[in-house]
C-alpha cells in the first residue's frame, strides 16, 4: 500500500451506503424487502446453517490475513474498513487457481479471496477488490447475496418436491435475484473507487477479469478497453441485439467486466467528484 499511502487517501466519517448506492440496487433491494418474511428466513439460515460451516471451513483450509500474515493485505483491509466506516471484517486467503472473491456472514462477515486473484493484480488492484467486497458489507447485501447465490439449488429442490411446477413458479424470483445482484455488483464497485480514489486500478482489474493473460500484462491498453466499452454500446442500435444481450445476461451473477468499468467510469466523473469535490457531502478531509 506504499503508493497508496503517497497519494493521501482520506477516509470519509459518517459515510452511509446510500451516499453511494447505485439506484437500481436501492430498486430491487427494497423490492427484496418487500418479500414478507423473507429477511428472517435467510438470516437464521445463515446463522445457523451456512454462515457456520464456511467458518468452519475456512478455519480449516485457508490463512486468515494478520497483521503477522499477508502484512500488506491486512493493511489494505484496515485502510478499506476506516476510510467506508466500517468494522474490521475476517479475511482468509485461500488456495484456489481460480480467480475469485466473496463475502459471507451476516452476524459476522468474512471476506475470502483466492490465491489465483491475489496472483493476477497488483497491490492498487487486490486493494480495489478487497474494498469492493467491504463495500458489500457496508451496503448490507451480504443477506441476500447467499440466497442468490444458492437460488438455483434451492429451485431445484422446490422443483422436485412439487413434480416442476414451483421450479416455473420460482423462476421469476430467480431472475429477480440474480438482476439485484448484478446490480448490487455496482454499487460495490463504487465504495471501492471511494477507497481505492483511483480510477485506474478499477478499470486495469476489469481488464485482466476479461481477458487478462498474465504473459501479455505489459501489452494490455486501458485505451482500447475503453474503446471495447464504447463498441459494446454502439450494438444496441440493434434490437435483436438488445434481445440477445438480456439472454447471455439473465442468470449472470455478475455484470460483465465492461459493463462494470463502464458504470464506474461514468460515476468517477459524475457521482464520485460530487460526493469527493470541494464542496461535496464528503468533502471532509483526514
Amino acid at each position: 500500500m506504499s503508493e497508496t499511502k503517497k497519494r493521501q487517501l482520506r477516509v470519509f466519517p459518517g459515510l452511509e451506503a446510500r451516499h453511494f448506492q447505485h439506484p437500481a440496487d436501492l430498486t430491487a433491494t427494497e423490492a427484496l424487502r418487500a418479500i414478507p418474511g423473507l429477511d428472517l428466513l435467510v438470516a437464521k439460515l445463515m446463522e445457523y446453517g451456512i454462515e457456520r460451516v464456511l467458518y468452519l471451513q475456512n478455519i480449516a483450509g485457508s490463512v486468515r490475513v494478520t497483521p503477522k500474515m499477508f502484512g500488506r493485505l491486512h493493511r489494505s483491509l484496515k485502510w478499506g474498513c476506516k476510510i467506508l466506516d466500517i468494522e474490521e471484517p475476517e479475511l482468509y486467503v485461500t488456495l484456489n487457481p481460480v480467480p475469485n472473491a466473496f463475502t459471507y456472514g451476516n452476524t459476522r462477515p468474512f471476506i475470502v479471496m483466492t490465491s489465483g486473484l491475489i496472483d493476477m493484480l497488483s497491490d492498487e488492484e487486490r486493494f480495489f477488490v478487497l474494498a469492493h467486497e467491504l463495500g458489500h458489507i457496508k451496503a448490507n447485501h451480504v443477506l441476500y447475496t447467499v440466497l442468490a447465490r444458492n437460488v438455483a439449488t434451492v429451485m431445484a429442490l422446490v422443483s422436485q418436491m412439487t413434480l416442476g411446477l414451483g421450479r416455473l413458479l420460482g423462476m421469476g424470483f430467480e431472475l429477480a435475484l440474480h438482476e439485484w445482484y448484478r446490480r448490487s455488483e455496482l454499487t460495490a464497485d463504487r465504495a471501492a473507487l471511494l477507497c481505492v480514489q483511483d480510477l485506474n486500478p478499477g478499470i486495469q482489474t476489469f481488464m485482466k477479469l476479461a481477458g487478462g493473460a498474465t504473459r501479455l500484462y505489459a501489452e494490455m491498453d486501458q485505451e482500447e478497453f475503453l474503446r471495447q466499452i464504447r463498441a459494446y454500446e454502439e450494438s444496441d442500435a440493434s434490437s435483436l441485439n438488445q434481445v440477445y444481450k438480456a439472454l447471455i445476461t439473465a442468470f449472470r451473477d455478475h455484470p460483465f467486466p465492461i459493463l462494470r468499468a463502464k458504470e464506474l467510469d461514468a460515476w468517477h466523473s459524475t457521482g464520485y467528484r460530487e460526493l469527493t469535490g470541494p464542496k461535496g457531502l464528503l468533502s471532509t478531509g483526514r
